[in-house]
């Protein structure tokens, strides 16, 4: 009878598309508390994850739906709301006495400015310390939704599509052009409550 290699079956998980092991040993080998941070289309999430033995522990949670109660009446899966997200995350871990964090993106791409790292931004503005290169976090602009006036803007003077593309603005009674406003009493309302 001919010998050959033995067929291995993957972990169930890896099959799915849901777990990197390399990276998550590399993750787990440090012995930091990780900051894991999963996306949706209207929504992004982070949890604080301490490893153990009998199973992963999740410390804290907060997700870009909380935003509402802070008075974010807008979309919560923008850039904006992924910074304040980061922001209220990073209030509620100083509070529990966590101070360093180590990254985990999951399977998401590592894309410069993106939503990911805005929550980072958040995070790492609280206070809470997270290894990261400086030149990868989006800039101010796009944090505070300078863009998203711009785009407004821009739809209004042209022949755009404006009541279609910001109808649920409208709908909430939020001008698209003053978005830095209401970021800003946003952010302001996060630190007093969680400070």
């Amino acid at each position: 009878m001919k010998k050959g290699k033995t067929h291995r079956i993957k972990f169930r998980r890896k099959r799915e598309g849901k777990t990197d092991y390399r990276k998550r040993l590399k993750l787990l080998l440090g012995g930091t508390p990780r900051l894991v941070v999963r996306k949706s289309l209207n929504n992004i999430y982070a949890q604080i994850i301490e490893y153990g033995e009998e199973g992963d522990k999740a410390v804290l949670a907060a997700s870009s739906s909380m935003l509402g109660k802070y008075g974010w009446k807008i979309n919560k899966g923008n850039i904006p709301a992924a910074y304040l997200t980061g922001l209220l995350m990073g209030k509620k871990a100083k509070s529990k006495g966590i101070n360093e964090l180590v990254l985990d993106s999951g399977l998401s791409p590592s894309v410069k400015g993106s939503r990911v790292y805005a929550l980072l931004k958040g995070v790492v503005d609280a206070g809470l310390n997270v290894p990261h290169l400086k030149d990868i976090l989006p800039g101010e602009e796009r944090i505070t939704g300078g863009h998203i006036t711009k785009y407004a803007e821009a739809l209004k003077k042209g022949k755009g599509d404006y009541e279609k593309k910001f109808s649920s603005y409208i709908k909430n009674k939020v001008n698209p052009e003053e978005i830095k406003k209401l970021f800003e009493e946003t952010k302001k309302k996060i630190v007093v409550e969680n400070g």
